[in-house]
């Protein structure tokens, strides 16, 4: 049964989508998890995290193909997201790469289609194909991944380039940067925000001060690094590949972080300083 996220977040548009989603990388890649990967991505729109985000990259399209087949039967619940590579992304790369995604993922849409990173095409180019999928209805929306201030600068100044509706980044309690000047700049153009790797591919879950504030708080250092990005106005989408773990994820809709805590994590977190440079995984 299909359950309604407790915490959403607006696209450009107004529409409001789960704000905690799941993510795809590495998944579908060892055929000895695949059911239980599968068994991951339902439960997880079961619970409401209905925005899954996967990407041709991701494991040369095994990710997208796990996800058609997790998702069948049930793609009116999920709001689906996949990205273009840099090199595929001129005017008809990028709709043939979109075109590849769709087959993968049994789709006839995506609700939104991002350029996974800059590379060698001219914005222009994958602007273009953009508008080729959006007249065409393969896409709803469109955006891009992995782009700074000084990029989406760049984009919003082309012609239609102000539709843009994500930027998706690598953003959590280690990764910082984005607060200087890219958060900011998102929030005053409404270009809403998702972040990738929310707890750091694990990493951050060894550290102390996480592991003290979510046992104050009753709940998991995974929930507490999760519902820290959800409090500063991003969306997330960690990766889960089992559905103990989509459960835990799942715990941070509902978890608030008081005062004390996000004092605690700013001390050992600390935000940035100085402009830092765009990071990437």
């Amino acid at each position: 049964m299909f359950t309604e996220s407790a915490k959403t977040i607006a696209l450009p548009s107004g529409e409001k989508i789960a704000a905690l989603g799941q993510g795809t990388w590495y998944l579908g890649e060892e055929p000895a998890r695949r059911e239980q990967e599968i068994a991951a991505l339902r439960l997880g729109v079961d619970l409401g995290m209905t925005v899954v985000d996967t990407a041709e990259m991701y494991g040369d399209g095994a990710a997208e193909e796990l996800v058609g087949e997790a998702l069948r039967g049930h793609r009116e619940d999920v709001f689906l997201v996949s990205k273009v590579l840099p090199g595929h992304a001129d005017r008809k790369g990028t709709v043939a790469a979109c075109e590849g995604s769709l087959r993968r993922l049994r789709a006839e849409q995506l609700d939104l289609y991002l350029l996974h990173w800059r590379g060698r095409w001219p914005l222009e180019e994958t602007l273009a194909g953009f508008t080729d999928l959006m007249e065409a209805e393969k896409i709803r929306y469109w955006g891009v991944s992995n782009l700074d201030v000084a990029d989406m600068a760049e984009l919003t100044a082309l012609p239609g380039g102000d539709a843009v509706a994500v930027d998706q980044v690598l953003y959590n309690l280690s990764r910082r940067g984005v607060e200087w000047d890219l958060l900011p700049w998102c929030r005053e153009a409404g270009v809403t925000v998702i972040a990738y790797s929310p707890i750091e591919q694990g990493r951050l879950l060894k550290v102390e001060t996480l592991g003290a504030v979510a046992r104050t708080l009753g709940a998991t250092p995974t929930q507490v690094a999760l519902a820290w990005v959800l409090e500063q106005g991003a969306a997330a989408i960690p990766r889960s590949g089992s559905p103990d773990h989509v459960r835990d994820n799942r715990g941070a809709v509902d978890l608030h972080l008081p005062t004390e805590a996000l004092d605690a994590l700013d001390e050992a977190f600390p935000p940035p300083s100085a402009p830092t440079p765009l990071e990437m995984l």
